[in-house]
């Protein structure tokens, strides 16, 4: 009967619970929180990108009615616990860490770098103060690009390290590196640069902070990720006990890794909240949130490539330089997943790989949707670069290339098997869609017209959670785990770490919860986002369909053992001869036995049962990602260059995507759909600008430009699936990889729109000014 649960729910494109309370306005976010006294909260900025504060004076600021508290950094140091960021503390990795405080105290070191916090009764009168507080500063000589920081002369950022290093700075190799480009036939140098771009969600970050001085407990309301990573935050700066840290989290207005962990500001209102036992609310604008909260990417590659005459690629060696920003988080950890994952799908036979990752006068390093995904845009260039210089076909290059689906599968040169992999087949999928001899003949056709179109094609694979090897062990992610219950209403409660903001956690996850068990969907109900009750966990990595619909299968079947075992004191029949189905107990065959499973739990909790019987309708799940998996596939773009004015069209854009057994296909083409269009904004609208002295240039939506309905076309998506490689977990985050191979799609497709000018492309940002000067500059040439 679980079988015919599966066929009724997982696969389904069952629609979305959360939808009628956020589409009705009925979602309740940060801001929507109004607690009795509760007080505002707003931040001085530095508006010097490096700069040595030599005094604060708060004075004018505390003397304005309204304003109840104002704290300076050096305030904030002497009632918190000195330290780095959690955070950094686990990706960090080994060598020297850079020292500095919560609020800014000796230096400021970009724009928007938080200086003084005001709190007051209302926001307005908290912004009236910060314009109050008199900052003098001695501006110092900014540190602007990577190039500038890796200078032995270059101004130090923090004082306690000896250059402007950060996290490890190492090279790896992988095969016989030196070996297989002595052997080459030809050995290609690329520079290959990705820009500075950033999350944007929706909703900024915000907390409402309440220090309750009686039972010593903090009360934090945040936008998060994970309700126990802020948790761990607030209770280590603080000072503590984490079991008086209590996080809660509600509707969230998206994220894209914006949210993990507690931010500075964050931490300077939990302890403004615990300095004045009021709560304390801080809601960020879209000026900080552009400015402040964290920027993602800006990374450069010196790449060599060891390729024979006849197009086969048999070594890549890369020089990564990360423009890390002012304060280490995410950037120390980024090298070694691209390292990791530069190989892709092909049967690369040697890989080097140096990292550095250094500090400069923007705002911090954060993740983005698809952390890692130069690699994907590296390695996808390089194909196409290759194969114009030795005249091939990109998508010829490509399946030359793919590694074979082999038993044991291929094992990538990083160590980690292709197992299930199906990239030979998205790209023969996603070019039959796209028609690519029809569009060549068109092609040629329409440039006699003087009208430029271009295809490119890309491939990806992503560890979604990934495959175990002796190597990788259980992944990165480690355990997941659920909580799951069953009510004396009949209700199947799943309590979770993960934090939804736009996966459609609540959904899916009961989707499967309710298969497995034998209860209709909306008899399932998912808890999150409060530590006093869900397991620890947090969404990212796309870890959530693998890792938490693993649990949650698991957890259901667990579940549904132990009200099967009572049960059978009820029927007076083996648990074996039982079964649940549409939530309802029932002897195999005999339907006229059936007895709901609210009944069930309501006979367990009456107490008439002896003391060995089992009446308590609870587990505690936890789930390794099984046998782990890759999610992956193929992107096919045409577009249209107008070569007078540079603008870009996307006239078409496919894809065949490879997550293995679909969950909720509507949620599934929903992630596609919007990671391709945050990759094709990256290419053609957005970029966190700075100029030669730091300043931000990118600071409202007039300069950061992002895409509108009116510039992503209508997405065609196939999906294909993954060879099962788990008995019963075959699903597969999807969530990231648009984003990831967008952008190299979309670029291959704009180069080869503009081959009869010449023109190579060596970065991803590309607006109509770039375009006119790509061509000028080959036509120079």
């Amino acid at each position: 009967m679980a079988q015919i649960a599966a066929e009724r729910y997982t696969g389904a494109s069952i629609k979305r619970s959360e939808d009628p309370r956020i589409l009705t306005g009925r979602g309740r976010y940060v801001d929507d929180l109004k607690l009795p006294g509760m007080l505002h909260a707003a931040f001085v900025r530095s508006p010097l990108a490096h700069g040595r504060v030599l005094a604060v004076d708060v004075s004018a600021a505390q003397a304005l009615p309204g304003v109840v508290l104002v704290l300076t950094g050096a305030d904030l140091e002497a009632v918190t616990v000195p330290g780095q960021d959690p955070l950094f503390a686990m990706m960090g990795g080994d060598g020297p860490k850079p020292e500095y405080t919560l609020l800014a105290t000796d230096k400021v070191r970009f724009v928007g770098d938080p200086v003084v916090i005001v709190v007051a009764e209302s926001r307005y009168l908290a912004e009236d103060g910060c314009d109050l507080v008199e900052v003098d500063y001695e501006d110092l000589p900014p540190v602007v690009s990577a190039a500038v920081a890796l200078d032995a002369g270059s101004p130090r950022l923090f004082d306690n390290l000896g250059d402007n290093i950060i996290g490890p700075h190492k090279r790896s190799e992988f095969g016989d590196v030196a070996g297989t480009f002595a052997a080459a036939d030809r050995v290609a140098e690329f520079r290959i640069d990705v820009h500075r771009h950033q999350n944007v969600p929706m909703e900024g970050r915000g907390c409402v902070a309440s220090y309750d001085a009686d039972s010593g407990v903090m009360t934090v309301h945040a936008a998060t990720q994970g309700v126990h990573m802020t948790r761990m935050g607030v209770a280590t700066r603080l000072g503590i006990e984490p079991d008086k840290v209590h996080v809660l989290a509600g509707d969230i207005g998206g994220s894209f890794g914006l949210k993990i962990g507690a931010s500075r500001e964050e931490l300077a209102v939990a302890a403004a909240s615990r300095a004045l036992g009021r709560p304390v609310k801080w809601i960020e604008d879209r000026g900080e949130n552009l400015a402040a909260s964290g920027q993602a990417r800006e990374e450069g590659f010196d790449v060599r490539a060891a390729v024979s005459n006849d197009g086969d690629l048999l070594g890549l060696d890369a020089t990564m330089v990360l423009d890390n920003g002012a304060y280490p988080v995410m950037g120390t950890m980024v090298p070694s997943i691209i390292e990791g994952m530069l190989p892709g799908p092909y049967k690369l036979a040697a890989l080097g790989f140096e990292s550095t990752a250094v500090a400069t006068n923007k705002a911090s390093y954060i993740a983005y949707r698809g952390p890692w995904a130069s690699e994907t845009f590296v390695r996808e260039r390089v194909l196409d670069l290759l194969a114009k210089d030795l005249g091939l076909d990109p998508l010829e290059i490509r399946l030359r290339n793919i590694a074979p689906r082999t038993d044991p599968p291929f094992m990538m040169v990083t160590g980690r098997p292709l197992a299930g992999v199906t990239a030979r087949e998205s790209l023969e999928r996603v070019t039959q869609m796209a028609d690519i001899p029809a569009f060549r003949r068109r092609q040629a056709e329409e440039r006699l017209r003087g009208r430029y179109l271009g295809i490119g094609l890309a491939t990806f694979i992503e560890a979604a959670p990934g495959p175990r090897s002796p190597e990788a062990g259980s992944g990165p992610m480690g355990l997941e785990f659920m909580r799951l219950t069953l009510a004396e209403d009949g209700i199947v409660t799943l309590f979770t770490g993960q934090m939804p903001h736009g996966q459609s956690h609540q959904t899916t996850l009961a989707q499967i919860a309710a298969d497995e068990f034998g209860v209709p969907f909306e008899q399932v109900r998912v808890v999150v986002g409060d530590t006093a009750v869900v397991p620890f966990g947090f969404t990212g990595g796309s870890r959530s369909a693998t890792m938490t619909g693993g649990v949650a299968l698991h957890g259901a079947r667990q579940l549904k053992g132990k009200v099967l075992d009572f049960a059978s004191l009820l029927f007076e029949a083996s648990a074996q001869d039982l079964e649940i189905t549409d939530g309802e107990v029932l002897v195999r065959g005999d339907p006229d036995s059936a007895v709901s499973v609210a009944e069930v739990a309501r006979q367990a909790a009456s107490g008439q049962f002896d003391a060995d019987a089992d009446t308590k309708f609870e587990v505690e799940a936890s789930f390794d990602g099984g046998e782990g998996g890759w999610s992956g596939g193929s992107h096919c773009a045409i577009v249209e260059v107008d070569v007078e004015t540079g603008i870009v069209k996307v006239e078409r854009y496919v894809a065949a995507e490879d997550c293995g057994a679909l969950i909720n296909p509507a949620v599934v083409e929903g992630q596609i759909r919007g990671g391709i269009a945050q990759g094709i904004g990256a290419v053609l609208l957005e970029r966190s600008a700075y100029d030669a002295d730091g300043n931000f240039q990118s600071a409202t939506f007039m300069d950061y430009l992002l895409p509108t309905a009116c510039d992503i076309p209508r997405i065609e998506i196939e999906h294909l699936e993954t060879v099962p490689l788990d008995a019963d977990v075959n699903f597969r985050g999807v969530g990231e990889g648009g984003m990831i191979v967008a952008p190299p799609t979309v670029v291959n497709a704009i180069e080869d729109a503009l081959a009869p000018f010449g023109v190579r492309i060596y970065e991803q940002h590309l607006p109509p000014a770039r375009i006119l000067e790509l061509i000028a500059d080959a036509d120079a040439s």
